[in-house]
């Protein structure tokens, strides 16, 4: 027989998109169409309802960036049609390519119900099937008119990020509003022949089933009147029905297909604007619902259901109709999607108090599943803290965009710091927006690395990123490959039935131990500083306002502020979605973030504040409030007292011989040459020279940051290619405290100030760093060369560190040639080690080299990054004045990297009161880390106190409580007994064993 499948495959091609599609809708109508544009933001329903319109013509351009307009839309249903479905298609001027990136609508009835979402893939409303002709039809679309950012030409610079300055020329052409004649048979017909098509295109060319299908749409085709082509679509249906009905094989892959609206709670829009997609998409969502028996839909982030129940009260009571029906399902038990790198330990824990908490208030549901599937990457301190809070599956979709490696496993059990091991599934269909094309069906069936071992994998299907959801094209897809023969098998399933069939079917699943670092998108843990700062510096005060709270509730009677830190938390949960932390949002969502971080920071401050004078009474005592986990100045940890008055020697400040200055405590020696740079930092009583041969410390590089796409996003290898270290100075002078050299420095548009000081008897040389900052496409690294050879270094994590290695033996250690800390790195040979402690930054790199002259010894360079300056998507990031504190210890063990690393975060406060204030709880070792002393949520009273063993060894030692304390209780992150048997009591006393890293909660009752 001739070959004859690319004839029939391009019949098939032209007669679907110009006969049969345009056939769906063989009948229309224009409706009458009048607009209201709201003069500046969205208004409530009620008033866009009542707004009187103008009439407007299709054809007419509309909608200035981030407006609003709403559109009636009205008509009479022709005497013909009776009996026959009829539909209303809403075109605002859709590109299909753009769905949830381009303009967006809600339609309500006159009334204000609401009835469904319009978007590029969605915009029909069922009118119905009237008996009778003449049926009057009223609509309204509360209409946005967002434009478009990530445009066909990606990553260009553009305004149109803040409406401050996007202007106001209109940005979309009204298309297409009719009423019309809905051919369900025809429609049916459409979907028959994509599904066989696109089935048809993955099959191997020699097999049989491809060629019997490819008859099969031969002769349906041939069946197709293309003059008549809805009175013969049933007919050609009939012919497809055998293929059709051909059952998959025994051992077809399986999918689990889960509808699904990745909707980003802030990104290429502003936080406003996710508010009316979320209700766009959940109204959408419900509708479907109604209208497929079969389908299930999964919604993650606590904070979207929150904001669906506060702001669309009628579109929430549909929602929660859906979830008693199981068929609209809470997912992920977290507050948001949230970035897992830069999050602290207590922020990461209360993602998921907050997020399984409320989906528990709301309808009694427990989240077993953490729903990841757009994070960048994933801390190894995270396994832990998933199975803390009472989960113990984990999805995500992104490794599978890593440039450099192939992740090997697609359902593993993932292991962090402390052991704690999590099921985890990556779906192989690689996209957390699937539309159930067959190419998409196939490629996870192919991509599967399990085959052999298990069958099961996950399928998010529906429009994402800027929500939309599942359409009924895709459910009736999924219905045609529900057991087909070619293709995987799909299923519409909730997210746990997937978990419970593939972990039993794959119990020996293999092992990945350690951080899930993405090998993309590494810039995003230094793109828009303040936003990080604000991140840091929230989370720090946050912790000072529930400790000093909880004291003062419990030692004078205080009011503690349970709605106040319930709602900052979520505040700050919030901006830790994974565009917001990482600085990948448009412009006017990190302005809105340093405003709302300002607001944090006022509002607990006065927490403190009143917490603090409650505690110290009236008096006039100098006291010392210190909030960090570790006594400092002779000040207990989570304690006050009077500083202890210094017994070391003075700072001195003396010339060095070349020029600059040499500063000394009698612990350390810093030299500092003429140019402010660090020659030299001598560990005395060590011997040890810290700055390696020839190399100088505290050198700021600057380096092109041109990457090849995703500009705020992505930092390429390249980019060390070129560098220049910033050496002149405009001035380096002593201050006059005698403690400290000031050095400024001027380059391209910029200006930097660094303040070095070293305190009397402390062995930590502090740098402070202030960049008036106006480059464009430019890196800053803050670099320390040091004498010091590591095959690994440690950066802190969440509950713990993870260790890293130095070089690039393979292709997995160099691809990590930027990654993330907390508040500190640390590097060690045996029995001395340097740390470098930071109050604000994340991102870093490490590199060794071997020095080829001298004494052959390696130098391995430590380099805190700064500062960038890409231009999309915000083409004014991070230009203006910021300022960074790192500190250089040298001489530094873990213990020592801990410790400073929470001391640069947590100054110290000073109040004039009547008497000390001892700790509410105290430990007797500085390797177990208390990260919360706080009261109990439910208002009992109750101390919760949250600790971890922090050095990486085991612990053995004794909380002491000061209070009371009736009984103590082991609990998981949301409070509740954890199963766990509670630690050995004696009075206050209470002892505690730790693994190295483990968590631990207790809940202390007290009278």
């Amino acid at each position: 027989m001739h070959d004859d499948r690319s004839l029939v495959e391009a019949r098939l091609r032209r007669v679907l998109d110009e006969r049969l599609r345009p056939a769906v809708y063989p009948e229309s109508v224009p409706l009458r169409v009048a607009v209201w544009h709201t003069p500046g933001e969205p208004v409530p329903v009620a008033e866009g309802l009542a707004a009187e319109p103008e009439p407007i013509e299709v054809g007419a351009r509309w909608g200035a960036p981030w407006g609003t307009s709403w559109f009636r839309v009205t008509g009479t249903v022709p005497e013909a049609w009776a009996g026959r479905t009829v539909e209303a298609l809403l075109d605002l001027g859709f590109d299909e390519n753009m769905p949830g990136f381009q303009c967006e609508g809600l339609v309500y009835r006159p009334d204000g119900t609401p009835v469904k979402g319009l978007n590029p893939r969605n915009q029909w409303v069922r009118i119905g099937a009237p008996a009778e002709g003449g049926e009057e039809v009223r609509l309204h679309i509360e209409a946005a008119s967002n434009p478009v950012i990530l445009d066909y030409h990606p990553f260009r610079p553009t305004r149109l990020g803040d409406k401050d300055t996007a202007g106001h020329e209109p940005q979309y052409t009204l298309a297409r509003m009719d009423l019309a004649v809905f051919d369900e048979t025809v429609w049916r017909l459409v979907l028959d022949l994509e599904v066989l098509g696109e089935l048809m295109a993955e099959l191997p060319a020699d097999s049989a089933r491809r060629h019997d299908i490819l008859r099969a749409v031969d002769g349906a085709l041939d069946l197709v009147d293309l003059q008549d082509v809805n009175g013969t679509a049933e007919r050609a249906r009939a012919r497809l029905a055998g293929v059709l009905a051909a059952p998959a094989v025994p051992s077809a892959h399986r999918i689990s297909a889960v509808g699904h609206a990745h909707i980003d709670s802030a990104w290429l829009w502003p936080l406003r604007e996710t508010v009316r997609k979320v209700a766009r998409t959940t109204a959408n969502m419900t509708a479907l619902i109604e209208d497929e028996p079969d389908f299930v839909f999964a919604m993650s982030q606590a904070q979207q259901w929150a904001w669906v129940k506060e702001h669309r009260p009628e579109v929430w009571a549909r929602v929660r109709k859906a979830v008693a029906e199981g068929r609209f399902v809470p997912a992920g038990g977290m507050w948001v999607e949230s970035d897992t790198n830069m999050p602290g330990s207590e922020a990461m824990a209360r993602q998921f108090v907050h997020g399984k908490r409320f989906f528990l208030d709301e309808f009694g549901i427990e989240n077993e599943e953490a729903w990841l599937p757009d994070t960048f990457g994933f801390a190894a301190g995270l396994p832990q803290i998933i199975r803390a809070a009472g989960s113990k599956w984990l999805l995500t979709q992104k490794i599978s965009w890593s440039r450099t490696n192939t992740f090997p496993h697609h359902t593993f059990h993932w292991e962090g710091i402390d052991g704690t091991r999590i099921f985890t599934h990556f779906p192989p269909v690689d996209t957390y927006n699937c539309s159930m094309r067959g190419g998409e069906i196939a490629h996870a069936a192919r991509n599967f690395k399990e085959k052999g071992r298990a069958r099961h994998s996950l399928a998010p299907t529906g429009w994402g990123d800027g929500g939309g959801g599942t359409t009924r094209e895709m459910v009736a897809k999924a219905a045609r490959l529900r057991d087909l023969e070619g293709s995987a098998t799909v299923v519409w399933e909730t997210p746990r039935a997937f978990f419970e069939k593939a972990e039993a079917e794959y119990p020996e699943a293999p092992v990945w131990v350690g951080e899930l670092y993405l090998e993309l998108h590494r810039a995003t843990l230094t793109s828009q500083a303040m936003t990080k700062q604000g991140n840091r510096r929230s989370e720090h005060l946050l912790r000072e306002a529930e400790l000093w709270a909880a004291t003062a509730a419990v030692r004078t009677g205080f009011r503690y502020p349970y709605e106040e830190l319930d709602r900052i938390w979520k505040t700050v949960l919030l901006h830790q979605f994974h565009d917001i932390l990482p600085g990948s949002s448009i412009a006017w969502v990190h302005r809105e973030a340093r405003a709302t971080y300002r607001r944090v920071a006022a509002e607990l401050t006065g927490v403190i504040e009143a917490a603090q004078r409650a505690l110290a009474g009236e008096g006039t005592t100098a006291l010392v409030f210190n909030a960090a986990p570790h006594a400092r100045a002779g000040v207990p940890a989570a304690g006050a007292g009077a500083a202890a008055a210094r017994t070391e020697g003075a700072t001195t400040l003396a010339p060095r011989p070349d020029g600059g200055h040499v500063l000394d405590n009698g612990l350390l020696r810093i030299g500092i040459d003429a140019r402010g740079l660090v020659v030299s930092a001598y560990d005395i009583a060590a011997d040890r020279e810290t700055v390696a041969p020839g190399r100088a410390a505290n050198l700021l590089q600057l380096h092109p940051d041109f990457p090849n796409m995703w500009d705020a996003w992505d930092v390429d290898e390249f980019y060390r290619n070129t560098v220049t270290d910033l050496t002149d100075a405009d001035s380096v002078t002593a201050d006059e405290d005698g403690a400290s050299v000031r050095i400024v420095r001027s380059f391209g548009a910029s200006r930097v100030t660094q303040v070095l000081s070293l305190a009397p008897g402390e062995r930590r040389l502090l740098i402070d760093t202030e960049v008036d900052w106006h480059e464009t496409e430019k890196f800053l690294k803050l670099a320390f060369p040091l004498d010091l050879h590591a095959e690994r270094y440690a950066s802190e994590t969440q509950f713990g560190h993870v260790h890293r290695p130095t070089h690039t033996n393979t292709s997995w250690e160099a691809a990590k040639f930027e990654a993330c800390n907390h508040r500190f790195v640390h590097l060690e040979e045996p029995g001395w080690g340097v740390a470098l402690v930071n109050d604000s930054t994340y991102g870093h790199d490490v590199t060794r080299t071997v020095r080829t002259d001298g004494d052959r010894g390696t130098t391995t360079t430590v380099r805190a990054s700064l500062l960038r300056a890409p231009r999309f998507p915000d083409p004014e990031t991070d230009q203006g004045v910021h300022r960074f504190r790192h500190a250089l210890v040298p001489g530094a063990g873990i213990a020592d990297a801990v410790r400073e690393g929470w001391r640069i975060n947590l100054p110290e406060r000073r109040v004039d009161g009547a008497h000390e204030v001892a700790p509410l709880v105290t430990v007797d070792d500085d390797a177990v880390v208390v990260t919360a002393v706080k009261l109990a949520d439910d208002g009992s009273g109750d101390v919760v106190v949250r600790f971890h063993e922090a050095h990486g060894g085991r612990a053995r030692a004794t909380l002491t409580a000061g209070f009371e304390v009736t009984g103590v209780t082991a609990t998981d992150l949301l409070e509740r007994p954890s199963g766990t048997p509670a630690p050995d009591r004696d009075g206050d006393r209470i002892t505690v064993r730790l693994r190295p890293f483990e968590l631990m909660t207790l809940r202390l009752s007290r009278r």
